[in-house]
């Protein structure tokens, strides 16, 4: 008998060591993980429309994070360098630099006051698989608001990758050049208040 209840004792004991490891190991599986974003392999692409054409350029990624529970996105930090933004649609290049000249200025983002432009996550609501709607605050020209936008996120051994578009109200951040939400009769001169931001985000483990 005493054998018998001996036996037992170790078998409980044995079951409660494993389920101790067990759950540590699962808590440990679950922790979030903060991923640096590869600036390098990062891409900002930025699309403005007028009422007489286009531009799209980039923008160089300074700094981010991507935050992740398991597989789940649920943060991230970034910073966008302003003071890198190009035009990659005009060959001209004197007209090349006097736009690029224009958009670094007072009447757009102020870059000489307000290099960076910053983006904070603060809660990723997933939709399906990968695919999440996420609310952040969007910092341009020290102003802050709030902004959603569809994002799809895929997960590797090494890191993660997430990609979206993002599509900014200019009109929101003191942004009033040829602006229609500011000025009337501008005609064929006006720029529209909305330009889209395609992000491409690289992370690492």
């Amino acid at each position: 008998m005493k054998t018998t209840m001996k036996s037992v004792k170790l078998f409980v004991a044995s079951l409660a060591v494993a389920l101790f490891v067990s759950s540590t190991v699962s808590a440990d599986d679950k922790k979030a993980a903060n991923l640096k974003v590869n600036t390098a392999k990062s891409e900002l692409t930025w699309l403005a429309k007028k009422v007489t054409g286009e531009h799209t350029g980039k923008i160089a990624l300074k700094e981010g994070s991507m935050t992740l529970d398991g597989t789940k996105l649920t943060g991230g930090k970034f910073v966008a360098d302003l003071t890198s933004i190009t035009c990659t649609d005009l060959t001209d290049k004197s007209y090349n630099e006097k736009l690029i000249g224009h958009l670094k200025s007072e009447d757009f983002f102020s870059v000489e006051k307000h290099p960076t432009a910053t983006f904070i996550v603060t809660k990723a609501t997933a939709k399906s698989a990968g695919v999440y709607d996420v609310t952040g605050d969007l910092t341009i020209k020290g102003i802050t608001k709030p902004v959603t936008f569809p994002v799809t996120v895929t997960t590797s051994a090494t890191g993660a990758e997430a990609t979206g578009k993002l599509i900014v109200d200019r009109s929101k951040f003191d942004i009033k050049y040829n602006s229609k939400s500011f000025f009337e009769n501008l005609g064929d001169k006006m720029i529209h208040d909305d330009f889209s931001i395609d992000v491409k985000l690289v992370a690492a483990k």
